[in-house]
């Protein structure tokens, strides 16, 4: 296994990737993190873009589907009211649950990405399963422990920087 912290992709934020961006990078099923990914830690309240966005992804022909370490019912909540499925429990920066989410759908990794919000979960956990990694920004670093963490995730950051899709 070759362990990466480099992301394939990063963009600001999730609504920034359009149907048409994934399916141009032949992607057919978009995983994704949920917590300071489409809604802050604090929150199961999307913005009103985060829910079009949610809205276009389900009427789009790529699959979308929740893979979160969470244990917290508000990520099945959120889930069943936006129609959109969900791996809980997912133990990123292991493949277990990113694999899971894969065998449910039947797609190859390399046809999936995972987009998140954390260079040590998220981007490790794809790269540890074979799928593309699609870092965002944290929509909400409320405390000390996600900021320090944001420090030290700046030098891959940085590194991959060349990565940026612009939108």
């Amino acid at each position: 296994m070759h362990i990466s912290f480099l992301p394939f992709a990063i963009t600001r934020e999730l609504t920034d990737l359009t149907p048409g961006w994934l399916a141009e990078q032949n992607i057919q099923l978009l995983m994704m993190d949920f917590d300071n990914t489409i809604v802050p830690y604090t929150t199961n309240v999307p913005t009103d873009k985060m829910a079009a966005w949610l809205r276009e992804m389900n009427a789009s022909p790529i699959k979308v589907c929740v893979v979160s370490n969470s244990r917290n019912d508000r990520v099945k909540k959120f889930c069943e009211t936006y129609g959109i499925d969900c791996i809980t429990h997912a133990k990123k920066p292991s493949a277990k649950g990113i694999c899971r989410c894969l065998e449910k759908y039947g797609v190859s990794p390399e046809k999936s990405a995972l987009v998140g919000d954390q260079i040590f979960t998220d981007t490790l956990g794809a790269n540890n399963a074979g799928v593309r990694a699609i870092l965002v920004k944290s929509i909400h670093n409320h405390n000390i422990w996600l900021k320090l963490r944001h420090v030290a995730e700046m030098p891959f950051i940085f590194a991959a920087r060349k990565r940026r899709i612009t939108q």
